[in-house]
Order: structure tokens, then sequence, then C-alpha cells
């Protein structure tokens, strides 16, 4: 059966901090091709954060600080104190407290999901992990927090982690995991470096994965010959999950993720190495038995967290997908036909700021993250 993952509403609540950050500024008019867009700051004074997700029943936001802090936010401004009960992260290079989102049950069992970097590894080397724990009551931290995947061998000396999460309609949860900059990883089916997996919500596998019982793969992995996705989300018109994801330098790209395929990196890739030199692995653009992308930017804008566009509040915006983008530090807005790109408009480009996450809040207000020492979240919206 069908399980929809909630939404709630994004207002103001009861506060639980200890410490409040006020808005900054006022809000900013800044045009766009479908009318003037206002951006109107909710908190600032957040150190590299790195994802939001949204309460339900008037109970604000969670975000995650890349140094390891989880916090409340209230859309007022309001900041809590660090939520306590948050795995210890291998917070380097790239590697910290990444995603967070909330069990599809969340009104009944409270569960919060992280992922995050994990030392422990050779040479002291990290990897990906992802966990859960239970959201207290009085909002001030998680209980019982426990680890279900981790992301092996650990590899990373603070690059490539990955690290999305996406619940689909049927309630099972997919992880990207980047592949620890070390490529041909991505094309091992005994490692989870490269990889999109699929797994139950406790962590388990389930049968009907592509790859279970083969001898020497990981039956989590759902696909594979993945680099560095940035950003997923759920297709809410198809139900199908779309990743994006750094390609090396050039060749940054929209995947649609089917069961089973083969991705690419780094035997087809868009992209070159950073000292300008051709991928050793790269047989083109294109190699045999690997699916295309759906999209290609040549020039990488440094693709980060996506969002689909499904409210009423803002029509001309339906069925629009918005992409962070931290190097060229904008919101790139992408209008389809079917699943197609057809158009890009490049917006906040004056700002400045690297966008590492965006979301579409149940408000219909699109909700982005600046990753900065000092780093804020933003409501945006066109003026009506």
């Amino acid at each position: 059966m069908l399980r929809k993952i909630l939404l709630g509403t994004v207002c103001a609540s009861a506060l639980i901090t200890t410490a409040t950050v006020s808005l900054a500024q006022a809000s900013q008019d800044i045009k766009s091709e479908q009318g003037t867009l206002e951006v109107t700051p909710v908190v600032t004074g957040l150190e590299h954060p790195w994802a939001v997700a949204f309460l339900p029943d008037r109970q604000g936001m969670l975000v995650t600080e890349r140094p390891g802090n989880l916090r409340r936010v209230t859309v007022d401004g309001k900041l809590s104190a660090p939520l306590n009960g948050v795995p210890t992260v291998w917070a380097k290079g790239q590697g910290g407290l990444l995603d967070v989102v909330l069990s599809p049950d969340f009104k009944q069992d409270r569960m919060v999901y992280l992922s995050y970097a994990e030392g422990g590894g050779p040479d002291g080397k990290a990897g990906t992990a992802v966990g859960r724990g239970r959201l207290t009551e009085d909002f001030s931290g998680l209980k019982d927090f426990q680890v279900i995947l981790r992301q092996e061998p650990k590899l990373s000396v603070g690059n490539h982690f990955g690290s999305r999460l996406v619940f689909d309609r049927d309630g099972y949860l997919f992880v990207t995991l980047g592949e620890n900059n070390d490529r041909s990883t991505a094309q091992d089916l005994d490692k989870l470096q490269g990889k999109v997996v699929r797994i139950f919500p406790d962590g388990k596998v389930p049968k009907d994965n592509p790859f279970v019982g083969q001898a020497n793969v990981r039956p989590e992995i759902w696909t594979y010959g993945q680099r560095n996705p940035q950003g997923a989300a759920l297709n809410p018109w198809t139900g199908t999950l779309w990743e994006n994801e750094h390609g090396p330098r050039g060749g940054d790209e929209i995947n649609i993720i089917e069961r089973g395929k083969n991705y690419g990196w780094p035997l087809a890739t868009h992209g070159i190495n950073y000292s300008g030199q051709p991928i050793p692995e790269a047989e083109g653009e294109t190699a045999e038995g690997t699916a295309a992308p759906n999209h290609v930017w040549e020039k990488s804008p440094g693709l980060s967290g996506i969002a689909f566009y499904d409210a009423d509040r803002f029509k001309v915006w339906q069925h629009n997908v918005f992409i962070g983008a931290l190097v060229s530090q904008e919101l790139i807005r992408l209008e389809f036909d079917g699943d197609k790109v057809v158009h890009e408009e490049r917006l906040l480009g004056d700002w400045n700021k690297r966008i590492r996450d965006v979301r579409q809040g149940p408000d219909g207000y699109l909700y982005v993250l600046t990753d900065e020492e000092n780093g804020g979240l933003y409501k945006v919206g066109l003026k009506q």
C-alpha cells in the first residue's frame, strides 16, 4: 500500500530555545522571469548548514550543521541549542553532519533520520553512515539513536560522501553515496562507494533489490556508477527518484534513477580532471551498458539540493524543478516538457552565497540554505 510522506505546516511554535537569532535583515525583492522574487531571511548564524526538514503541526524545522549540530528553527527566527543524542561525526573536508529527513510515519513514531560522515576507517579514513533516533516530545534531542547503514569500506580522506535521504511512496529509504573520490569503486559491486542504495526504514535489505543473492555483491545496491550525488528527491507526479551529482571539471548531471542501472562514472563522463587532463578510465561521454544522464551541464554549477514544485501558492512554478548551486552560487529553475529540460533560469546570482539545500515548504514557499560559516535559512516566493 502506498504510504505518503507526511508534511506538516511550517509555523511558529512554543519556544525551547536557549539561543535565539532574529531576522538579520529585511526581505529583498529580486527580479525573475516569472515575477518579483521576495527573499526573506528566516534565521542566520548557522554554521555551514547542510539540510532542512519540516516538522508537522506547527512545530518548525530541523536543520543540520556540518560540524555536527542538529537544531530546531521556528519561522520567526528562533534557533534552539544543539539537540542532544546526535551521533559524533567526522567533520573534516566535506564530511560532517549531512542530510535530515523525517520518517513517513513521524506523527506516530517521531523518528528522525540523519546521514553523516563517520570515522574509524583504515589510516583515519571515513565513510557515510545513516542512522535514526526518536525526537523527544520536548524537542531537546534524539533518543536511542541507532546506525542502520554504513558505507563500506571507509575510503574517504574528506571528499565525496554524498549523501541524500529519500523515502519513496512505499516507505523504502533511498540513500545516495559518493565514491569517496576513489573513482573505480563506483563500478565495484562489492563496495558501497558511488551507489544509490535501497533499504527498509530499519536498515534491512528488501528481497527484491536487483542484486540480492549474487556472490560478492552488496545487496543494498539499487544503482551504481554515481560520482558524488548531492541532491535527490522523489518526483511527486511519477513517484520516481531523481538524483543530481557533481561531475569532475564539467559534467554535472541529473539522473532519473531506475532499478539496477549503471550510471557510468567513471567510464562515461562529460567532464575532465581538475588538472585539465582526461579521466583515465573514461571511454567518452557515453559507454556501452551505461545509462545516459537526463540532463548535463558542461560547465559545473556544483549542484546541491533539489526540489520539485507542486504547491498551489505560486502556480507559475508548478512542475518546475529548483536546484541549488554551490560553485556558481545560484538557485537554478528548470522547466520541463515531460522529463526533458526545455528552459533554465539562474536566480539569486547576486547573492554570492553557496546554496546547499532547497526544499518546498508546506506553506508553498521555497526554503534555501546557504553553506557558509555564518549561513542562513531563507524563504523564497513570488510577490503576489
